[in-house]
């Protein structure tokens, strides 16, 4: 009876070991997604990887303040769960539009992790008056060619706003000598960083003593890379159907003035919501356009918003 016992309990615990490994093994699925989430909870100290850079200038790790600067920026943006979901899937839906603008300009295209930590991917507002994904100021955008008035405000076209990003940026890597203090100017400007390098005699970012903001900025952007490149290795689970999808759209030429968008909009089965979605640029409900300027746009194709 006791061998018996013996052998019913060694059975029982190969099972359970089997269950274990099949546990691990266990892709999120439809049918085991709601379960993980809510079993799967774990905290973990973080191992920063041995060797990290932004557009293929090392981050020098072994130095220990910027080991531990760098600690802080992967443990907050890991265990700031929904907001890096929420970053995952609007990058699904964004970054297939800013890379091949970056890439057409020869701008690296980590700087695609450099507008998730401006905007979060959005058309945000910032009190000292940035715009869209790319925050631009309304001097900045001006001097490099977008209209920005009531009527319309190309900071919110997301094309155009990466355009005037790289056109930055180049400018700002042939000032300073590296683009990682080109994405550092895209904070603090040009000026204020080549000003600080020479007042500290320094020639490098990680050298520099910095205000708060622009002094995790690097830091900032080398964590989203990370984890927005490795996501099971952070803990982030998801499928493809999680994620945000661009809807397709087409351009429809206008050079005229149009009084009323939400008249425009019903004449391509959409109302005028939705067409400020996919045109968040315009910023009233009319188009005054005296100039007779040439605008394209985008009208999403039918089928999506039903």
């Amino acid at each position: 009876m006791k061998i018996v016992k013996n052998a019913l309990a060694f059975v029982g615990l190969l099972s359970l070991c089997g269950l274990f490994i099949f546990a691990l093994q266990d892709a999120p699925t439809d049918e085991n997604f709601e379960k993980k989430l809510i079993n799967d909870y774990n905290v973990y100290a973080l191992q920063i990887p041995e060797n990290l850079d932004f557009a293929g200038e090392p981050m020098p790790l072994k130095n220990p303040d910027i080991h531990e600067r760098m600690d802080r920026e992967l443990l907050v943006n890991t265990y700031w769960q929904s907001n890096g979901l929420l970053m995952f899937k609007r990058a699904k839906k964004y970054f297939p539009i800013i890379e091949p603008i970056l890439a057409k300009h020869g701008v690296p295209d980590d700087f695609k992790y450099l507008a998730v930590i401006e905007s979060g991917l959005t058309n945000a507002v910032s009190p000292a008056g940035a715009r869209g994904v790319w925050q631009i100021m309304k001097a900045t955008g001006r001097e490099n060619g977008l209209e920005i008035n009531d009527n319309v405000d190309e900071r919110y076209h997301l094309e155009k706003a990466t355009e005037v990003a790289c056109k930055y940026l180049k400018k700002s890597k042939e000032r300073l000598g590296s683009w990682t203090l080109a994405a550092a100017a895209y904070n603090a400007g040009n000026a204020g960083v080549a000003r600080r390098l020479r007042e500290q005699n320094v020639t490098d970012y990680y050298d520099l003593l910095l205000g708060e903001e622009t002094g995790r900025y690097m830091f900032r952007i080398v964590a989203l890379k990370e984890i927005l490149s490795h996501p099971a290795k952070y803990g982030f689970n998801f499928r493809d159907k999680d994620l945000y999808k661009n809807i397709p759209t087409f351009k429809v030429e206008v050079d005229t003035a149009v009084t009323d968008f939400s008249k425009f909009a019903q004449d391509f089965n959409i109302n005028y919501k939705i067409l400020k979605l996919h045109n968040p640029w315009l910023r009233e409900p009319h188009l005054n356009n005296k100039s007779r300027k040439l605008y394209h746009i985008e009208i999403p194709k039918e089928g999506y918003y039903q």
